[in-house]
């Protein structure tokens, strides 16, 4: 049985020798994958682009394959974006990509991706990129951080030598704030001398928690691996009572300790920090923080 090629005008004895003919002849372009002939470089380019059944990296003129095996090589030698799905043609190309678009949460400066942005925002404001101006007026203490926020967080931690806690910094405030723009009247306890904060109870969970598969808290039923996390949780503030809150009245979020408010109006995301009634009051506490730890 005889093969006649039309294209090169050649005819072939058996299929072995036509096939070799067309898979191995200048004048054919073959798709192994496809069993299929090409009448041009070009026809079969388009092919293998458009063909679901390649994976074809169309700046390198090469197949891969698996998909995998295609973003494998567009990640390590291209400048690829996978969220994007897009090659650019310069690093410099690609890092101006993740900048601009509202779908990357980059830092340029630390070459870095965050899952969102208030991951990005935090990271912005942390000391990597914000220098330690604020001091701490602590007795003894001397440290200075990068926000207003971290100071608090460090005086509810109880990490000041000054002694000052958490709870002592609650009736500090308390007390200063006596127009409540940040305090919250109602969960306060008031008094012939003004509002004071309401007694914390202290809870403390025994073996007796465990469920049978972990130690469960019986405020929340929280699960936790060791005695030890959940007592960690009873101490801190998750069960305190919110006596903070933000005084943008189209806000009105709630906290336990002052830092996370701070930090609230730090951020800037609800418009609270241009309020004026909000700086004179957290002027106000600064000034009684300085006056009772030194």
């Amino acid at each position: 049985m005889a093969y006649y090629c039309q294209r090169c005008d050649r005819t072939f004895w058996s299929e072995h020798a036509y096939q070799q003919h067309v898979e191995n002849s200048s004048a054919h372009y073959w798709c192994e994958k496809c069993d299929r002939d090409f009448v041009s470089y070009h026809a079969r380019r388009s092919h293998y682009i458009q063909s679901g059944f390649h994976h074809f990296c169309h700046k390198c003129d090469e197949d891969f394959e698996s998909r995998r095996g295609l973003l494998r090589h567009f990640s390590e030698d291209h400048w690829y974006c996978g969220r994007h799905n897009t090659i650019f043609d310069s690093s410099l190309g690609l890092k101006e990509h993740y900048v601009q678009s509202p779908d990357h949460h980059y830092c340029q400066k630390c070459s870095q991706h965050f899952d969102d942005k208030n991951n990005l925002d935090q990271h912005l404001r942390s000391s990597t990129h914000q220098p330690k101006n604020v001091r701490c007026p602590g007795l003894g203490c001397g440290r200075s951080f990068v926000s207003h926020s971290a100071l608090l967080l460090h005086f509810e931690a109880g990490n000041c030598p000054s002694g000052m806690t958490r709870e002592e910094l609650n009736r500090i405030v308390v007390q200063a704030d006596r127009n409540n723009i940040i305090t919250n009247p109602a969960r306060l306890i008031a008094g012939p001398q003004g509002y004071q904060q309401p007694s914390a109870t202290d809870y403390w969970a025994t073996a007796r928690s465990w469920n049978g598969s972990a130690y469960e808290c019986f405020l929340c039923h929280g699960t936790f691996r060791s005695l030890q996390s959940l007592n960690a949780h009873l101490q801190s503030p998750t069960h305190r009572e919110r006596i903070y809150r933000c005084p943008n009245q189209s806000c009105g979020i709630e906290y336990s300790v002052l830092s996370a408010l701070c930090q609230h109006v730090e951020n800037g995301s609800c418009g609270v920090s241009r309020f004026r009634a909000v700086r004179n009051a957290l002027d106000s506490l600064a000034t009684n923080m300085r006056l009772l730890t030194v």
